[in-house]
């Protein structure tokens, strides 16, 4: 498919690819040639995992020379995601291949069907699948970045800081037996740096001291989506503190980078300060950078910011010297 492209370009150009070395290859032709191969390739439909018969997917933008940096992106909003999220935003991810980095777009189970705890094991299983298999991506396993926006900024951020992460294991216990697991199980869903934009960090104080986020009526109709409705109040406190990273934060969480605008009417700005502040008493590498202005995302100019994102991770996934 990409010879079609070139041959029709030239074409249009006026410019008939010679059968000859490249060395001879006149210039225009050259630069032609060097746009197409320096392009990231696009492999579609990966598939992580599956969850009641149905396939969890991504995709994957490898660059032409990988870094060894990959970039685990987690397409999510509302704690909703599918396919469509890809095609809307995979140009803007050039800021990432440009520089080397592998970019996996991962897709998760979706609400209303599937719960939030239940999406944070898919994004577990994802980064495990994407350690498992890094060499085939021209990744190293241990320089993996994660981010989203949004609920994908939560979902960065559990994984960040390990909610809910499963051990891995050899076996799974059901029924008072083991089952043998596949060999993506048995390997580990850390990352090694997290950057992310707007996410809700603490939903058991959410933008007001004591006010659970599922009382917050700005987000009510992502209520659902914890299955705690009808239940009493203490098993909902139980529910928003498990799933909050603010209270899995340890000394042990990778750097992290949130951006985030004064004005956004669903996630509270003082949701990312006292995330930030939090990592920083436990000396944990992490900055804020705060938009003025900016809602639930901003401008245009968000889009350059995922080049403040892939500085993020060039600086605290270092290659490794040998």
């Amino acid at each position: 498919m990409r010879n079609f492209f070139v041959s029709l370009l030239l074409a249009l150009i006026g410019l008939t690819p010679p059968i000859v070395s490249a060395e001879v290859l006149p210039v225009s032709w050259r630069l032609v040639s060097r746009v197409f191969a320096d392009e990231p390739t696009q492999i579609r439909d990966v598939i992580y995992g599956h969850k009641f018969g149905t396939a969890l997917t991504m995709d994957v933008l490898k660059p032409a020379k990988p870094s060894g940096i990959g970039v685990v992106f987690v397409l999510s909003g509302g704690w909703h995601s599918d396919i469509s999220m890809i095609e809307k935003r995979r140009k803007h991810f050039h800021y990432f291949t440009d520089r080397g980095q592998t970019v996996f777009l991962v897709i998760h189970s979706s609400a209303p069907k599937f719960q939030v705890n239940e999406v944070i094991q898919d994004v577990h299983r994802a980064v495990r699948f994407i350690r498992f298999h890094a060499a085939e991506y021209g990744v190293n396993p241990d320089r993996l970045g994660i981010s989203g926006m949004s609920s994908g900024g939560h979902l960065s951020l559990s994984i960040g800081t390990g909610v809910d992460r499963p051990m891995p294991s050899d076996t799974i216990p059901q029924n008072n037996t083991t089952t043998p697991v596949d060999s993506v199980e048995r390997v580990s869903s850390r990352v090694q740096a997290v950057a992310c934009f707007f996410p809700p960090t603490d939903l058991l104080n959410f933008g007001h001291t004591g006010r659970l986020f599922v009382e917050c009526d700005t987000t009510k109709r992502f209520w659902p989506q914890f299955g705690v409705m009808g239940k009493p109040r203490e098993e909902q406190v139980n529910v928003m503190r498990r799933l909050s990273p603010y209270y899995a934060v340890s000394k042990n969480t990778p750097p992290v980078l949130i951006l985030h605008g004064t004005q956004d009417p669903l996630v509270p700005l003082e949701q990312s300060e006292r995330f930030i502040a939090r990592l920083k008493s436990a000396g944990v590498p992490a900055q804020l950078i705060v938009h003025q202005g900016g809602a639930h995302g901003w401008d245009e100019t968000w889009e350059s910011d995922l080049g403040v994102v892939a500085d993020w991770f060039e600086k605290y996934l270092p290659a490794v010297k040998k």
